[in-house]
């Protein structure tokens, strides 16, 4: 597996999100300008709403891109007999055998990519999957509680 080519993905993924967010930017900062938001009375909070909007925006592209910047520092290495850590593809199996692939970043935790026609999960470790998985080699086992459900998962592959 190549690694740098999953990270470069994930990138991609990552650019497409960024370009979203400036133009949805760019539509919250028309509409807080536009001469039709001035307000007409003191409860026409029209441009007010579209202020806070446009800041909102501003606020996640600035999250997009430090996002970006961390992929693209990211040094990929070979983590074979090396416990789960950030940069680490790992294998996980649950009580029934179905296998499922994960991908330790350093952010954006909740990213779904497609890899070698796998369905990868991108996961941090601030959830408590990634947790609960920091430091876990080959072999080991691991109880996840979300909610009021527990799920056992074996691990697999690490690479």
């Amino acid at each position: 597996m190549n690694k740098a080519d999953l990270v470069q993905i994930i990138i991609q993924h990552l650019e497409e999100k960024l370009q979203v967010a400036h133009a949805s930017a760019l539509r919250a900062i028309d509409a807080a300008t536009d001469e039709e938001t001035v307000p007409e009375h003191k409860y026409d909070t029209l441009a007010l709403e579209a202020a806070y909007l446009a800041h909102g925006q501003a606020m996640r592209i600035q999250e997009s891109e430090d996002e970006l910047r961390q992929y693209r520092a990211l040094v990929t290495r070979d983590f074979k007999g090396a416990p789960v850590g950030v940069g680490a593809y790992v294998v996980l199996a649950d009580e029934n055998l179905l296998e499922k692939h994960f991908f330790v970043g350093p952010c954006s935790g909740g990213l779904t990519v497609k890899y070698q026609a796998q369905e990868v999960f991108v996961l941090t470790a601030k959830s408590p999957l990634g947790r609960a998985l920091f430091g876990k080699e080959e072999g080991d086992e691991i109880d996840v509680k979300i909610g009021d459900k527990t799920t056992c998962y074996e691990v697999v592959t690490i690479c």
